[in-house]
């Protein structure tokens, strides 16, 4: 489908069961691979980022079974993939990319790594530098510091290494995750602020499901003892994904709910669960339980009040931060989202992108290096704006926020396959007019 028209909504209600988390999927599926033993992943998400995971692990060698639709049984490989040559393509899946370069630079082998022609436009140098260090052979093979990549075996020498934490935690969790399979103690301290450190906190916690411990200080510096080894916990549930319940948590508050989702709730190991705190500050009401959270609009004992805007620093919530910057169409005041410098680099640059499409629907906006700022219109909301979406898929399912105000096309709808291919379904099971 090349776009997708959506209708004027003026209210949003109902209760949508979340897909599992893109971020705990995939570093399940790379931890099981590389544990003893045979792990059953429940709940994974079906989606491309996965596939790509999935393909990259059987072409080295691991078995992987499907039991039903969203369960899977992959045999460990005990830290040595079978496969010791290998071409990889991996679209444009970061969650996939990041850490089989640090798994496959120190298991030895040799491997090509490539993606779609924006993985081969997103850093990597920060992450190669730090594998580097412990003697890794690792090549670009088209523009210096980004993929595609080159691996040659190489003897790794374990000591104290750096990295830089400021672009993006992925790779630092890449590196994490690889770091024991070397046997050796290694402490790795990083240079600069840690964005996203939430993120690093989810590989942690998998990393310690799978039996592996790091010692952590002020989150600047890691240290994985040896000898550590992973091994499989036997089953694993995939909790809900934090980030695509942004979209629903968000529809509730503007167009009245109540929006409850269920899978992820005051347990939850991702830190895009705060994302409800950051509607909260904007005057939605917010409930929460072990396994689901529901917003709805402000309400007054007269009428309903609408959003107010707020001034947020979003290192700790870098995805769904997307969220609020439609969200903040429906706000009073000019919304600022600050310290979001790595939307540069994921699938789109976010903030160049986000910043022209909110234009569209008649937003006054202004974007830096590392914020960007949204009023809304004084009077309404454009009707029929076009979207594009830059083949990101948080572009088009945060523009789907809009039509609660007016009705509008998105073009590409297709590009939410990457971590969310039913989600037009879902938005429609919650919107009414």
């Amino acid at each position: 489908m090349d776009w997708l028209d959506l209708p004027a909504a003026n209210a949003a209600r109902g209760i949508i069961q979340l897909p599992g988390s893109k971020s705990i999927s995939n570093r399940i599926l790379l931890l099981a691979a590389l544990a003893n033993g045979k792990t059953l992943v429940q709940n994974l998400l079906i989606s491309d980022d996965t596939a790509q995971m999935l393909k990259a692990l059987e072409t080295l060698g691991v078995k992987i079974n499907q039991i039903n639709k969203n369960d899977y049984s992959v045999e460990g490989i005990e830290g040595k993939f079978p496969v010791k040559q290998a071409d990889l393509f991996l679209g444009n899946a970061g969650t996939a990319f990041r850490p089989l370069v640090a798994v496959l630079a120190i298991m030895g082998g040799h491997y090509r790594l490539s993606g779609v022609a924006r993985m081969h436009e997103r850093p990597i140098a920060d992450l190669v530098n730090a594998l580097r260090q412990l003697n890794a052979n690792i090549a670009y093979l088209g523009n210096e510091g980004f993929p595609p990549l080159e691996i040659k075996p190489a003897k790794i020498q374990t000591k104290a290494i750096s990295i830089k934490g400021d672009v993006s935690s992925q790779f630092l969790s890449g590196l994490l995750m690889a770091l024991p399979l070397t046997s050796k103690t290694t402490t790795i301290m990083v240079n600069g602020i840690l964005i996203s450190r939430p993120y690093v906190e989810l590989t942690l916690a998998q990393m310690a499901r799978f039996g592996v411990q790091v010692i952590q200080e002020n989150w600047q510096q890691f240290t994985v003892t040896a000898p550590q080894a992973y091994k499989s916990p036997g089953e694993i549930i995939v909790e809900g994904d934090a980030s695509s319940a942004s979209y629903f948590l968000a529809a509730g508050a503007i167009g009245g709910g109540p929006v409850r989702v269920e899978g992820v709730g005051t347990e939850s190991l991702q830190g895009d669960i705060h994302f409800a705190d950051a509607l909260e500050k904007m005057g939605a009401y917010i409930t929460k339980g072990k396994n689901w959270i529901e917003s709805s609009s402000p309400i007054s004992d007269t009428s309903r009040q609408s959003l107010q805007a707020i001034d947020l620093d979003c290192n700790h919530i870098p995805d769904a931060a997307m969220t609020l910057a439609t969200t903040a169409l429906f706000a009073k005041g000019t919304t600022t989202l600050r310290n979001i410098a790595s939307w540069r680099v994921k699938e789109t640059d976010r903030i160049s992108a986000m910043a022209k499409e909110l234009r569209k629907v008649g937003a006054l906006v202004e974007e830096g290096k590392d914020f960007i700022r949204i009023t809304p219109p004084a009077t309404a909301l454009t009707p029929h704006a076009i979207i594009d979406t830059y083949d990101d898929h948080r572009m088009a399912m945060c523009f789907s926020l809009v039509s609660l105000g007016v009705p509008l096309r998105i073009n590409d709808p297709g590009c939410v396959a990457k971590t969310f291919p039913d989600y037009f379904e879902k938005f429609a099971m919650i919107v009414h007019s």
